[in-house]
């Protein structure tokens, strides 16, 4: 918890005051001496009262005091409230590695039946746009809140050569934030792209074209309207380098999630005549989660990649924010001072007339 004007807890020095007067009070209470006929008339008139419930009201009292005396600095705490509006981009690697059969019936199959699932089980408010990537990375399906374009854009992928996990992120992140205008053209294919389309090679981030649009740098993970979920099994063969792009994500203020897919001895059997191992780039899938102040999973089966799905969907589903709790704390002081009167009405109502009619 933190307070916005943190200057205003000098307040709560009020508290120990007050309760010194209580205490002052009570001592004179008990030097004050009344005059009755019989001590047992006022006994008998006020009744067998506990010492906790004499006390019981004002500490009441007290504690609501503290709670305003609080809510003053206004304070502010993470809480974890349901999720009004969000983009996912969900960047999915299709490359020939995903035929791999590590993972029953393979790769492919396990990836796509998981992603489904996942789909299915958003909040009804989500959009959702998925970017597939291998040698080059194409958006299979543009930003919309329709569940059977999800589905029916994840049964038309087809699998390629290459894995550019670099190219996959950087269409994910353009998709997510168009406003930023990040020049694809340019960072993917390099200088050469207009003279020579032919030639697919990619250049460092550092070197690239300026955004026309110039997004001022916000702080990682700070971007809550979205999100990216990026899916590889493999390492990067061509394209830019995906911890640069994750770099420029950080800067955007988006998450990107990141599952590596597969276990380390996978293998495509008999493949064009031959048989060669996949094995996924961990350490570079954790460092793009930790730069965007994300999440890494590791799935190796169908099953743990659909509970990481389930996990990143209850994600989605509930977002934590900082809100500021004041009306809260001043909502709770008002509930105490209501319950120390009323226990105070129950307990002594009883005896405070019969006590009155004694002095008269």
């Amino acid at each position: 918890m933190h307070f916005l004007e943190p200057e205003l807890l000098w307040s709560l020095w009020f508290a120990p005051l007050i309760a010194g007067i209580y205490l002052v009070l009570l001592r004179r209470r008990r030097r004050h001496v009344l005059t009755f006929s019989s001590l047992g008339l006022v006994h008998e008139a006020l009744g067998k009262v506990s010492w906790w419930r004499r006390h019981l009201p004002p500490t009441l009292i007290f504690l609501a005091l503290l709670l305003c005396l609080l809510a003053l600095a206004r304070p502010m705490a993470r809480v974890t409230l349901p999720a009004d509006y969000m983009t996912l981009v969900l960047s999915m690697d299709v490359s020939r590695s995903m035929l791999a059969e590590d993972v029953e019936p393979n790769r492919m199959q396990a990836a796509q039946k998981a992603a489904k699932e996942f789909l299915q089980e958003l909040p009804v408010k989500a959009r959702v746009a998925i970017v597939s990537f291998a040698g080059t990375a194409q958006v299979v399906q543009h930003v919309t809140d329709r569940r059977e374009d999800w589905l029916a854009a994840i049964d038309r992928f087809q699998l390629q050569r290459g894995t550019a996990t670099g190219s996959g992120l950087l269409l994910a992140l353009s998709t997510l934030r168009p406003e930023a205008d990040i020049p694809l053209e340019s960072i993917l294919y390099g200088s050469a792209a207009s003279r020579n389309p032919g030639e697919s090679r990619g250049q460092s981030l550092d070197g690239r074209r300026p955004p026309t649009k110039e997004l001022p740098a916000v702080a990682p993970g700070s971007y809550t309207a979205g999100a990216i979920i990026l899916l590889s099994d493999g390492r990067r063969t061509t394209g830019p380098d995906p911890i640069e792009a994750a770099q420029l994500a950080a800067r955007l203020g988006v998450k990107v999630y990141t599952v590596a897919f597969g276990t380390p001895h996978g293998f495509i059997p008999g493949f064009e005549g031959y048989s060669f191992f996949t094995q996924v780039d961990e350490e570079t899938l954790k460092k793009i989660a930790l730069i965007t102040e994300a999440e890494f999973f590791k799935a190796s089966s169908a099953q743990e990649l659909k509970l990481i799905y389930q996990h990143l969907s209850t994600q989605f589903t509930l977002e934590r924010k900082d809100t500021e709790i004041s009306a809260l704390l001043a909502a709770a002081a008002a509930v105490l001072v209501v319950l120390a009167l009323a226990l105070s009405l129950w307990w002594f109502r009883a005896g405070w007339p019969a006590l009155s009619a004694q002095r008269a």
